[in-house]
């Protein structure tokens, strides 16, 4: 469960998206940025969200969103998920988890009795103020678009 709430200022970032250029938030800053958090690269779910975001990217477009999704997956990965299903948008590469700390999305997982970190699949749509609208945890990988527009 995410600390940030809905109204709040958005966490400022600073990563590198798949050709290893330096994105901020604040770049963003006069634009409606859906800013997704996914696990893993190529994995089933994460497809699936990314592939829904990606069938419906013109309709965010003429609704004045841009996506930015986020993993712990480095440079190299991103470039081969976005070739493998031509993803419109661009991915950061989390490495260090500190977007995800920043953004309280990086907590303790379980699988099979077994306790690790990881990502909670979240996404944050930040208004062109940089501020939270809306944040979506219970996420529906097949159908995310309906949940955001």
């Amino acid at each position: 469960m995410t600390t940030i709430a809905q109204g709040a200022k958005a966490p400022n970032f600073k990563a590198n998206d798949e050709n290893g250029k330096v994105r901020t938030l604040a770049e963003f800053k006069g634009q409606k940025l859906v800013l997704y958090f996914y696990p893993k690269d190529d994995t089933p779910g994460c497809t699936a969200e990314a592939c829904d975001l990606r069938d419906n990217y013109k309709n965010f477009l003429k609704a004045g969103y841009t996506i930015l999704g986020v993993s712990p997956d480095n440079e190299a990965k991103h470039l081969k998920f976005i070739a493998k299903y031509e993803l419109p948008f661009s991915l950061l590469a989390d490495i260090d988890n500190t977007v995800a700390l920043a953004y309280g999305v990086w907590i303790e997982k379980s699988m099979y009795g077994r306790k690790y970190m990881g990502i909670a699949r979240t996404t944050f749509i930040i208004d062109e103020k940089g501020n939270i609208e809306q944040v979506i945890e219970k996420v529906d990988t097949r159908n995310h678009t309906t949940q955001i527009l």
